[in-house]
Formats: C-alpha cells, structure tokens, sequence
C-alpha cells in the first residue's frame, strides 16, 4: 500500500472521529438576551393599560373573562415557567401559582368556575365595580440581572367613578420567555403599611 493511500485513510478516520466527537457534544444552551430598562418601562406601561382595558370591558358590559385571559397570557409567563403571584387582597389562598388563580383575582372568583377563589371579588373591575379610568407606576428601584429583572415601586388606581386614587406596593419580577418575549414571572403586591397616629404605641415586629 502506498504511503499517500495511508495517509488518506488516516486522515479519513480523523474526520469521521470528528464528527462522531462533535456529535456526542451536549447542545449548547441559546444565547440570552439580556433584559433592557426600556423593555421593563414598555412592559409596565402594558400591564396599566392591560388594567385599564379589562375595567373598560367591564363598564361596557363586555366578554371581561376573555379580555382578561388575554391580558394575562400576554403578560405573565404562566404557559413558560413558573409564576410566583401574591395579589394585594387574598388572604384565604394569598399565593396564586396557577394562570386560573389569577384570572380568578383579576375578574373575581364567580366567573372563574374552575380554579377561581371565593374571595376574590375582582380586583381589575375597580372599587365596587367602579372601574379604574387610569393606573401609573412609579418605580422605587429596577435591578436588571441579564435574562430576568425586578422593579420595587407603588402603583396608583383612579376610580373611574370618583377620581379617588388607591396607592399600593408592588414588586414585579421579569423574565424574557422562550419566544423572546419579556414577562412577568413574579408579582407581590401590598398596601402600604399605616402609620400609626401620635398617639399610637409603635406597632410590634412581624
């Protein structure tokens, strides 16, 4: 056998280990794209708008179940990964780690027949049914951490009916999905703790 010939087959069995060895590599995981501060103000501003939208249907005598599992399912990461929501008034079940838990919350337990919660009385609907004509959020503080980021700050709801304005506390945690899309992974939402009058003995530790 001529020393090319061999020199072939050399070369031939390399490539082939080569393949064999690239093909037992376990796959790389997807680069992630880190979340930016424009993508949690865009996000934000869609979930008010998403509160304001669902109260709008509800006024209108609306479908406000459909409305609001649309809503939901464009904001909150329920169909990718698990979500830790802990709304502002549910003490009976306060943590709602199901999408039907938080429609449940959203529209209230009634119209959600399977996995809704007797205590919820429908928190997107406003005050009594008022409905919210206007929801802001102003952020205390955004720590971005690459594939997720979480913003500490206070929300602000106008009834509809009124003008008053409700103020609470949120915490929203944000995740890009596997389709891209930045979502909300964790919500806890509070109202503000009272400040005790002049007269009130300071209030003990939790």
């Amino acid at each position: 056998m001529s020393a090319k010939k061999v020199l072939l087959g050399v070369c031939l069995l390399l490539n082939v280990g080569n393949v064999a060895s690239f093909a037992s590599m376990p796959p790389q995981p997807h680069e992630v794209v880190p979340i930016t501060m424009g993508e949690i103000e865009t996000a934000q501003q869609e979930w008010a708008a998403a509160i304001v939208a669902i109260s709008n249907v509800h006024l209108a005598s609306g479908d406000v179940v459909a409305e609001a599992k649309a809503q939901i399912e464009k904001l909150y990461g329920y169909a990718y990964t698990p979500v830790l929501f802990k709304p502002t008034k549910a003490a009976v079940t306060p943590f709602r780690a199901m999408k039907e838990g938080a429609l449940s919350y959203f529209v209230g337990g009634d119209q959600v027949p399977k996995g809704g919660y007797p205590e919820d009385k429908g928190f997107a609907l406003g005050s009594n049914g008022d409905g919210w004509s206007k929801v802001t959020l102003e952020d205390h503080q955004v720590v971005l951490n690459g594939a997720t980021a979480q913003a500490m700050g206070e929300y602000f709801f106008t009834n509809a009916n009124d003008g008053s304005i409700s103020k609470v506390e949120y915490t929203f945690g944000y995740k890009r999905t596997s389709d891209g899309v930045v979502r909300i992974y964790l919500h806890h939402s509070s109202l503000p703790y009272p400040m005790p009058g002049p007269s009130s003995p300071p209030p003990s530790a939790p």
